[in-house]
Order: C-alpha cells, then structure tokens, then sequence
C-alpha cells in the first residue's frame, strides 16, 4: 500500500459560498509613485502649486521671523511693495521691454545662423567634418569671456548685448540641429532614392520635414538659456533693462528689488516658453500621433 505524504485542498463543491474577498483586497499593494507613470492634468497644477506656496512660506517664515537679516535677504512683503515702486515710479517696463528686445533680438540672430549650419552638417557628413571641431571648442566658451573684447569690439551699445546672446546661443543649436537632422531614419532616405529622390530632394521633402519638430523643441530650451546671457550682458555697461536694475539695486543693498527683478526673468521666461510649447503643437501637431 502507498503511503500518502500530504493532504490536498479539496476542490470547492458546487453551490459552496466564494471565499471572501477581503483577502484579495489585503494582498492588492497600496497605490504609490510609480516611475514614469502620468499625471492628471489637474493634479500637475495642484502639486507645482503646492511646491510655490510651500517656497514663499519657508521664505516668509524666515524673513518675517526675524531669521535672517533684511540686508541679505527681503522679506516678500518688502519685494511686492519695491516691485510696486518700479513700475510706477522708475519706468520699469522700460527695462523689461529692452531686455525683451535683446534677448529675441540676439536668439533670432543665432536661430537664421545656426539651423541651417546644423542642417548641413547633419546632412552632409563632409561638412560636419569640416565644422564640427570648432564648434564644439567654441560650445564649451563661457559668453559672458567675450565681453571685454565685445566692448572694445562693438563698445557699450545693443550690438556688444546681442553679440553675447548669439555667441552663447549660436554654438549650441548648431550641434544639437546636427544631431538631429543626422539621426533621420534611413529606412525613410533609402525609400526616397528609390523613388528618383535627389540628394537636395532628400535634404528638403525628408530630412528637414521630419526633423522640423525636434529642431523647434530645441530652440525652445536654447532660448531659456539666452535669458541667462542677457542678464550677464545687462550687468555690465548698461544703462537700461533689467539687469542694469538689478545692478543698481546691489549697490543701493536694496535686495527687494533685486529679487524682484530676479522673478520677473523668471516669470517672462516662462511665458515665453508656454508660448513656444503651444506654437510647436500648432505648427506641429501631426509629430504626436
């Protein structure tokens, strides 16, 4: 006879009551972070507007509490009233409308330079050979170094301010417009030979086509970046925009109005670049299906 070593579950009868589900809902894991999983739109806004409203109480906390000296830092109540006091006292559109002006002035410049430049290197490999060891020594070149040359080059108008946007920009849309146009699929270049495509045939009606989204993506981040170069150029031999306020600010130790004018960048730049964002979905809306 064999000998029997365990006991099996019996199989449930017919008609037997289900076995809770308490168990099943026990086990389920509790809901968390998951990495790369989306968020509602609505809760998008709530969690960045969570993060500003914790960022101005820490701040007031610290000001307003007596922690930290207004000399170094404003309290925000202090920074909305000087705020207040350059709009309607010392022309402070002016200076934003100049800084404005340069800063799409010199990105423009590097845009109708730059983008064809990274076309004919993505698309050319001779040609990238020729360029693209200069232009990657010149991306790693700070440019705010330039400005003692552009000074004595251009001396202390608009054009030394709007060479040090397109010198700091120009550089670096080239390469990365390279990098783009230079990984278009080949599946879609051989096809375009086959069908009596000519070499600028592909550069125009392939390449370029589909890489116009991406290159637009890429102007977008290049042009947050000029608004950093601006504010350098402003700082020195100027007597207009928003870094020259801030200069006079540093002098005054008026840190109101520095860290106003500090927002206002920030604020500007963050239109601006909604604004990008919804005209590349506009021009652009077929690179999402």
């Amino acid at each position: 006879m064999s000998r029997v070593t365990g006991a099996m579950p019996a199989d449930p009868q017919p008609g037997a009551p289900a076995a809770p589900a308490s168990a099943a809902v026990h086990a389920a894991p509790r809901r968390r972070l998951r990495p790369l999983e989306p968020v509602a739109p609505r809760t998008r806004w709530l969690l960045g507007a969570a993060f500003f409203a914790l960022f101005v109480a820490v701040w007031s906390v610290a000001t307003l509490g007596g922690y930290v000296s207004p000399t170094f830092l404003a309290s925000p109540i202090t920074m909305v009233r000087e705020g207040w006091l350059l709009f309607t006292q010392f022309g402070f559109l002016h200076d934003i409308g100049m800084t404005v002006w340069r800063v799409l002035g010199g990105f423009v410049l590097a845009a109708l330079v730059a983008v064809p430049l990274g076309i004919a290197m993505g698309a050319h490999k001779g040609v990238e050979a020729f360029l693209e060891p200069f232009v990657s020594f010149c991306r790693y070149l700070p440019a705010s170094a330039f400005i003692p040359l552009l000074i004595l080059w251009a001396g202390l108008g608009e054009l030394q301010k709007l060479l040090v946007i397109f010198i700091g920009s120009v550089f670096q849309i080239i390469l990365m417009v390279a990098v783009i146009v230079g990984n278009a699929r080949k599946d879609l270049v051989e096809a375009a030979y086959t069908l009596g495509a000519t070499p600028t045939g592909i550069v125009r009606r392939v390449l370029i086509p589909g890489a116009a989204p991406d290159i637009a993506e890429t102007l977008r981040l290049v042009l947050g970046w000029a608004w950093t170069y601006v504010i350098v150029a402003e700082l020195i031999g100027s007597s207009s925009g928003i870094g020259h306020m801030i200069t006079d600010s540093q002098a005054l130790l008026n840190t109101g109005q520095i860290i106003f004018g500090i927002i206002v960048i920030g604020l500007i730049g963050l239109v601006s670049d909604f604004l990008f964002k919804a005209l590349n979905r506009r021009l652009f809306a077929w690179s999402a299906i």
